[in-house]
């Protein structure tokens, strides 16, 4: 497994070992000390599973004083997978990574806590498989605007489908720092 440096301290994006033959593949999904040398000694307590159709964009959500780690991966067509930083005091704090994670490439992207997350589905439809380090608490979750202005994200798709609850996202400068995880 390769780990791969991003911009964004914590952020890393693996390429896993996938042995191919003509049967089909196989990989290890996780396997905790090989992910620990790579810095990645998080604790995994709930697995989500999210089929998405073409065009929707969830995100950017994130969860404080609760704030969740997230090893994601696809399992089944592509997205534009979205990181943004927004640990209070951190120096990439309002900085943002996207990165096409696939069915076909095998990425994976594990976003420390303190990281809202978002992802658009640029395939026909999408199977999305993340690992979280904490459990989902309804009353803790935020969502920033994924259209912020102020953020300038590279959404690959001009019209998305969007929940109504993302669509009331905050932008970033207009959220109380006490809703905010510290870095």
């Amino acid at each position: 497994m390769k780990a791969l440096t991003t911009r964004l301290e914590g952020l890393v994006l693996l390429e896993p070992d996938v042995f191919s033959d003509g049967r089909g593949s196989f990989m290890e999904t996780y396997h905790a000390p090989r992910y620990a040398a790579h810095g990645i000694a998080a604790s995994f307590v709930q697995d989500n599973l999210s089929r998405t159709t073409h065009g929707v964009l969830r995100g950017l959500h994130f969860q404080h004083p609760h704030p969740q780690g997230k090893l994601v991966q696809v399992l089944e067509g592509e997205v534009f997978d979205v990181a943004l930083d927004i640990r209070q005091g951190s120096p990439t704090f309002g900085e943002w990574e996207g990165f096409a994670l696939s069915a076909a490439n095998h990425h994976q992207l594990y976003l420390p806590p303190g990281f809202a997350h978002g992802y658009c589905v640029t395939s026909p439809c999408a199977l999305i498989l993340y690992k979280c380090t904490d459990l989902y608490h309804p009353e803790c979750e935020g969502t920033v605007a994924w259209d912020d202005p102020a953020l300038s994200i590279s959404w690959p798709l001009e019209s998305p489908t969007v929940s109504g609850k993302d669509r009331q996202g905050v932008r970033l400068g207009d959220l109380d720092p006490a809703l905010l995880p510290l870095y």
